[in-house]
């Protein structure tokens, strides 16, 4: 790192559990996120903030009005652009050496498992049940860590899915592989806006901790009530039976 560089990070190298050699780590890091929405923006700007080094952020969907209530990446200028190339745009604003890529198609089949094996840490900011899951069987598949948020209306959960572990359970050990996209989607149910800035920033909190080696990485699902505003935290066992990472 040179000098402003070394000013930049300071506060993370600062921090002994990070210090240069864990701001070395996130510097070289490549990290992917699925989806530029609500989740995706904060997830997105933390991380170039951090310093990770290269941001891969798939999005197919563009900025729409009722979008900027709480994606806080893009903004009234952004109306009508690609999500992906916006939330790239604003993740280069804030640091111009991340090199932040956007995928304006969606992932799917080969070139999402190529997508998923290509980046150090994946981030499900997605807000379909048939996204996660396919998400989910790539990483499985990749050995990849998997940061998983949810948020809508008053509830937030987050999950990390690390399989280089041999215990650690997947995504479908928890919820298997059915569920309805219409409950789970923001656009049919609503979410308070800064809620997702809540569970995006602790999934970019997660992934920082999973690059840089600081402290122990989440286990479990923490679940959070806005409006008690109260966490809560489960034991999560890997599912033996489980038809995505048995055998794997």
């Amino acid at each position: 790192m040179n000098d402003e560089a070394l000013l930049r990070y300071s506060r993370h190298i600062m921090l002994e559990e990070i210090d240069i050699d864990g701001q070395q780590r996130l510097l070289a890091s490549h990290v992917l996120i699925i989806g530029a929405g609500g989740l995706g923006s904060p997830a997105a700007l933390y991380l170039a903030g951090a310093g990770v080094g290269r941001l891969s952020i798939a999005d197919d969907d563009i900025v729409e009005l009722s979008n900027l209530q709480r994606q806080i990446a893009h903004c009234e200028a952004s109306l009508g652009q690609s999500k992906a190339r916006s939330a790239a745009e604003a993740a280069r604003r804030m640091n111009a050496t991340c090199d932040a890529w956007p995928i304006d198609s969606r992932l799917e089949g080969a070139a999402l498992t190529a997508a998923v094996e290509a980046a150090d840490v994946v981030l499900d900011c997605t807000d379909r049940f048939t996204s996660r899951f396919a998400i989910n069987r790539a990483c499985v598949e990749t050995r990849t860590p998997l940061v998983s948020g949810a948020a809508i209306r008053f509830s937030g959960q987050l999950a990390v899915f690390d399989r280089r572990r041999a215990e650690a359970p997947c995504y479908a050990c928890l919820y298997g592989e059915q569920g309805d996209d219409e409950a789970l989607s923001c656009a049919e149910s609503g979410v308070v806006s800064p809620l997702v800035g809540i569970i995006g920033s602790f999934q970019a909190l997660e992934a920082l901790k999973l690059i840089s080696g600081a402290g122990r990485v989440h286990r479990g699902l923490s679940t959070f009530d806005a409006l008690a505003g109260e966490w809560r935290r489960f034991d999560l066992s890997r599912d033996p039976e489980c038809p995505v990472c048995r055998g794997r």
